[in-house]
């Protein structure tokens, strides 16, 4: 019985290392923690058991058994998140390569709890003691994770401001998890070899502690940067409203102007009146009307928004597209404003990028935005576009660069992260984004 624990002991961190990677997206499920604990943790203590079954039944490593297996639950793993297959995947990694130090750190335990320097064969498995060590040091690190994977690593995931280091973040943990393969002894008794088992023990401890530095040093410069990066958003935004604040200040004057310039519209009215020439009545009238200032003063009561479309408003007036906003949100309104004006500035500008490229005649973006049972916004922009968008797998693709669009990908992440839902479509010529935000 005891031997066939052995194999069943090392399948079984599966279950720690499993509640370890959920840790720091509890935010991102794509269904409750109860329900998905429900299926997930029996599903894993049957593959712990049969797998353990299998290994022992054929004398095979677990690590054979463990690297399709492993696979499986990383897809399996993404597909219960709401997050990119990067950040899925680097997560799934980074929890692999700290098991992976430990269990150089337990096969160390498991040679000194045996102690057979005449063993000629590599042992397959670690006797049950050292099966136990392995799991109680992986139930631990969840312990000592709780706290820092459930707030400070949380952080980082749902911000969007730091997803390039995603892509290259895997590199370090599948670094580690193929040094703790190397150190693997091709037969247990090399280890009784010299000095070799103290080396291997300081080694497994050293590497097991440079990992956990690195994940240290990596969240304390992710936070940093992701602090600056809001920063920056928050400066861009307050660069808006100075824009804006200029626009209103011109137009104010231009209008002051006007409104100085009407007692002499009056006085030649009166003029061409006495002399009763309609046609040049009115062909004044047109001029004078052509002159007048058009400019939008206001759109909403909350500044943020106002600014963001006071902007873009400007810029579309200035390339000549028609731009057409109707606003119903009170000033003070529950929401992030932060990623409201980032939705609302990622959409008006791929708009007017969009409106360029479009025949004059067919110009026209349309926002309009409104409270729906005072916790939902709803927002709605539409703009036409003359050439021809890619969509692969339900995703539109950059019309700048090859891959995704970064505006809408950045748009579905804040509304995923808030609760809310987006939808794109493309249909003759025009471009319709709906968007739902909980608040």
């Amino acid at each position: 019985m005891s031997e066939i624990m052995r194999p069943i002991l090392e399948i079984a961190v599966i279950i720690p290392g499993m509640l370890l990677a959920y840790l720091p997206v509890k935010t991102c499920l794509r269904q409750a923690p109860f329900k998905l604990g429900l299926w997930m943790f029996p599903l894993l203590l049957g593959i712990s058991l049969s797998g353990g079954i299998i290994c022992y039944y054929f004398q095979i490593m677990t690590t054979l058994f463990l690297i399709p297996v492993l696979l499986f639950l990383m897809l399996l793993y993404h597909k219960t998140l709401q997050i990119s297959i990067w950040k899925s995947s680097s997560i799934f990694l980074a929890v692999c390569a700290v098991f992976a130090c430990v269990k150089s750190l337990s096969r160390a335990v498991n040679a000194i709890m045996i102690f057979e320097p005449d063993i000629a064969e590599k042992q397959l498995w670690l006797c049950v003691k050292a099966g136990i060590f392995y799991n109680l040091i992986c139930l631990s690190f969840v312990l000592i994770a709780w706290y820092p994977a459930t707030h400070m690593v949380r952080i980082l995931i749902a911000d969007e401001n730091f997803a390039q280091t995603w892509y290259i973040f895997w590199i370090l943990p599948l670094i580690f998890i193929g040094l703790n393969q190397f150190m693997v002894p091709k037969y247990q008794s090399i280890l009784y070899t010299g000095r070799i088992l103290q080396i291997y023990v300081v080694v497994s401890i050293v590497l097991l502690i440079i990992l956990t530095l690195f994940y240290a040093i990596f969240l304390m410069m992710a936070l940093s940067l992701n602090k600056n990066a809001r920063l920056q958003q928050e400066n861009h935004f307050l660069s808006l409203q100075r824009s804006r604040y200029d626009n209103l200040c011109a137009a104010i004057e231009e209008t002051r102007q006007v409104r100085h310039d009407i007692r002499h519209h009056y006085l030649q009215l009166a003029a061409l009146a006495e002399k009763g020439d309609m046609e040049k009545i009115k062909e004044y009238l047109s001029s004078a009307d052509r002159k007048m200032p058009s400019f939008d003063f206001h759109f909403c009561d909350n500044q943020a928004v106002d600014s963001i479309l006071g902007y873009y408003s400007n810029h579309a007036k200035q390339e000549g597209i028609p731009f057409l906003a109707q606003i119903d949100i009170p000033d003070n309104f529950l929401g992030d404003e932060m990623d409201i004006c980032l939705v609302l500035s990622n959409l008006l500008e791929n708009a007017i990028e969009a409106s360029l490229k479009t025949e004059d005649s067919r110009r026209k973006i349309v926002i309009k935005m409104y409270l729906h049972h005072t916790h939902i916004l709803l927002i709605q922009a539409e703009n036409n576009f003359d050439a021809k968008i890619l969509e692969k797998n339900g995703v539109f693709q950059s019309t700048k660069h090859s891959g995704n669009g970064i505006g809408i990908q950045s748009i579905r992440h804040i509304t995923e992260r808030n609760g809310g839902a987006s939808n794109f479509t493309y249909k003759d010529g025009e471009f319709t984004a709906k968007i739902m935000l909980r608040i």
